[in-house]
């Protein structure tokens, strides 16, 4: 058994919980506990029921503990690191009202374009929370709550984020930290608190909402007694305010914001997100204007179809995940779910370029190189924010951090290199999310900053890949139709 202290770092994504047991001195994960979620809907709804998130935190703990032989007293601490804008709706008693819509429900994207309005326009949303309203943001849900469920929107007590919901069943306390309630769209960037004029608009009540904490590794309290027993812990394991699943695996890479850009990362997973650390506050419609969890900034652009998006093609083609072929004329926009970046909520899949010579496996990579131009032109409007050129070479010759699922694919790797023409770093630390909530965790139970907890652990190294040169007439071919998808889907009324 361990003799050093442990800590818990929780991954709560869309699809399930992670529980990363960790060796609060190395950062070496003893073991992984997993359990699944549940989502369903159709027709643009995704929702899933808080109460099998924590079911599947007890299960994902339990089997971490068991799977490394962890000690329980050696545990001292735990932090949630949540996938990000779900609005959780509680009873006076801390039970959901409804299911929670997540952040991939697009059914409110007429209540973001609303809000968006009634403020004044995109400018006057980035002044005040840093990001411009779309269906995935949390403001847009509340507010298709009460156009279309008002009185569970009357009903309820409080209003909380998918992470702040399981911190709160941890410690008894409602909290939240500056990262993930950014991503709420009523709390501002520019001045480190929920904005009322923002809450006003859309009809919120502040004392339904958790209060901020300074930053994700604040200790908020203990594991309750209930918490204790449920997980099989100490009830004095430290919890920490923990963050969003964005800001955590940027403290799991030891991001900290320490100059202009730091590290651009491209996670491939079933979004597709581009971020980097960052002094600057970014001011950009393409881009959501996220704090990070340690006072910075995150600026981030999401994409809605990557991974799952391209596993379907394979498997409406009957092809595996690495049987794509680069070289056809084809371009497919594998926009499944609609799209956030561009902001097309109600677009779906696009296919041009068929010839009698398009072999199935062309149509494959032509879905990679899809998802793969959508999240790098994403990519482009992040630098551009911060005030730097995609094409200065001083810029270009960085190397991209790719993690998430799509990093340990062959196919999704090379698109990455053909189509960007830069280096690549893959990490060699697995679980990024879940190691960032556990150097949270740290920092709760010691005071350490989380960033230099992950610096000190070395999470960052990993398999650096050479700059090939870039498929320039790929990218054109993709830029030139998605220039005319855009017009067809506004024409089409989508």
């Amino acid at each position: 058994m361990p003799t050093t202290p442990v800590v818990i770092g929780v991954d709560s994504s869309t699809q399930s919980t992670k529980a990363a047991v960790t060796d609060a001195a190395t950062g070496r994960i003893l073991a992984v506990g997993r359990a699944p979620h549940t989502v369903t809907g159709d027709g643009g709804a995704r929702e899933s029921d808080p109460e099998v998130w924590w079911q599947a935190l007890r299960e994902a703990v339990a089997h971490g503990l068991k799977e490394s032989g962890t000690d329980p007293s050696a545990v001292t601490g735990i932090a949630v690191a949540g996938q990000q804008h779900g609005l959780v709706t509680l009873d006076p008693a801390g039970r959901p009202l409804r299911p929670a819509l997540l952040w991939n429900d697009t059914r409110s994207a007429p209540q973001a374009a609303a809000l968006t309005e009634a403020l004044g326009g995109p400018d006057a949303w980035l002044a005040r929370s840093g990001s411009v309203p779309v269906a995935s943001m949390t403001a847009a849900k509340w507010q298709w709550l009460r156009d279309h469920e008002p009185a569970a929107a009357d009903a309820a007590a409080a209003v909380r984020l998918p992470h702040d919901f399981l911190t709160e069943r941890l410690s008894g306390v409602a909290v939240t930290d500056p990262g993930d309630a950014s991503g709420t769209c009523w709390y501002s960037t520019a001045t480190g608190a929920y904005d009322p004029v923002l809450l006003d608009l859309v009809g919120l009540d502040p004392a339904l909402l958790p209060t901020v904490a300074s930053g994700g590794a604040e200790r908020v309290g203990s594991l309750t007694r209930a918490a204790a027993a449920a997980l099989g812990l100490p009830e004095g394991v430290a919890v920490a305010a923990g963050t969003g699943d964005n800001m955590a695996a940027a403290v799991g890479l030891g991001l900290g914001g320490a100059g202009l850009l730091d590290h651009p990362v491209v996670s491939l997973g079933t979004s597709g997100t581009v971020f980097a650390a960052t002094r600057t506050r970014p001011a950009s419609a393409a881009l959501a204007g996220f704090a990070s969890a340690d006072g910075g900034y995150l600026p981030l652009a999401c994409t809605l179809n990557c991974t799952l998006a391209v596993d379907k093609v394979a498997a409406l083609l009957g092809l595996g995940r690495e049987d794509a072929e680069a070289g056809g004329e084809a371009v497919l926009l594998p926009y499944l779910d609609g799209e956030r970046t561009p902001d097309l909520p109600h677009a779906s899949g696009l296919l041009t370029g068929l010839r009698h010579s398009t072999t199935p496996a062309q149509l494959l990579g032509a879905a990679y190189e899809g998802a793969v131009f959508t999240v790098l032109r994403a990519l482009d409007e992040l630098l551009l924010a911060v005030g730097l050129d995609p094409a200065d070479p001083g810029v270009h010759s960085r190397p991209l951090r790719l993690i998430g699922g799509g990093a340990q694919g062959r196919t999704w790797v090379e698109t990455v290199r053909r189509l960007s023409g830069r280096p690549v770093l893959v990490p060699e630390a697995q679980e990024l999310v879940a190691l960032g909530a556990a150097a949270l965790a740290t920092g709760a139970a010691t005071g350490e900053d989380p960033v230099a907890v992950a610096t000190r652990w070395d999470t960052g190294r990993g398999r650096e890949l050479p700059a090939v040169t870039r498929d320039d007439a790929t990218w054109d071919r993709i830029e030139s139709v998605l220039g005319d998808a855009d017009g067809w889907f506004a024409r089409a009324g989508r």
